[in-house]
């Protein structure tokens, strides 16, 4: 079948997932907000750039989980999910998802935020398969450090490379939709590379490419 594949954030949600729980602990008084918005702010200049430290930047997001415990961190994200992201996904996310699943097509979310938070996300968009970035768990619990390899940049070719190799799926007649020039590594793979309201770096390459263009926030 063929394979086709979607970034989640400011692709299929209008937003950051990652940046709304942030604001959304800060909500509930979980992190300090001048430091949050700080850090927030340097690490998406950075991410825009192309330049993000993404060790850095994963031991800074995926704190948080390894300082509550699992029923206190579950209670919160039923919260954020209801308040921050139901709302947020983008007018055409759905009929397009609709469109691959009306043509036979294998729908796959591949992001770089974490499991915990896009799961449930997925499940919401009734998208059954999920790559995404892993938190660390002992007995249990989140530590807050990063589990294999980062979601994320080439990250993502090695992640889907991994399933791939573990699935009867090929790259073949593949899709691969996305906002920001971070996954130009995916984009590159892929025979059918969609920029979904890009950046100014991905709209810059679309262009070169002749890559189709679209915007999910109209229906």
């Amino acid at each position: 079948m063929t394979l086709a594949m979607f970034d989640l954030d400011h692709t299929l949600l209008d937003g950051d997932s990652d940046g709304l729980w942030g604001e959304f602990l800060v909500s509930v008084g979980a992190l300090d907000a001048e430091y949050f918005r700080e850090e927030s702010t340097r690490y998406d200049r950075d991410y825009k750039a192309g330049t993000l430290d993404a060790d850095e930047y994963y031991r800074f997001s995926l704190a948080p989980l390894g300082q509550h415990p699992m029923e206190k961190l579950k209670t919160w994200r039923s919260r954020y999910l209801e308040e921050h992201i139901h709302h947020r996904v983008a007018r055409g996310a759905r009929g397009l998802l609709e469109t691959h699943r009306d043509a036979g097509h294998t729908l796959m979310i591949i992001t770089a935020t974490s499991r915990f938070l896009t799961e449930p996300i997925a499940n919401f968009l009734g998208v059954n398969l999920l790559i995404a970035t892993e938190p660390e768990m002992i007995a249990g619990r989140y530590t807050g450090r990063l589990a294999g390899t980062a979601c994320i940049r080439d990250g993502k070719v090695t992640r889907l490379q991994e399933w791939l190799q573990g699935s009867d799926e090929s790259m073949e007649g593949s899709w691969f939709y996305s906002d920001s020039n971070s996954d130009l590594p995916l984009l590159e793979k892929v025979d059918h590379p969609v920029a979904v309201n890009p950046d100014p770096i991905l709209a810059a390459r679309a262009r070169t490419e002749r890559w189709p263009t679209i915007d999910l926030r109209r229906p």
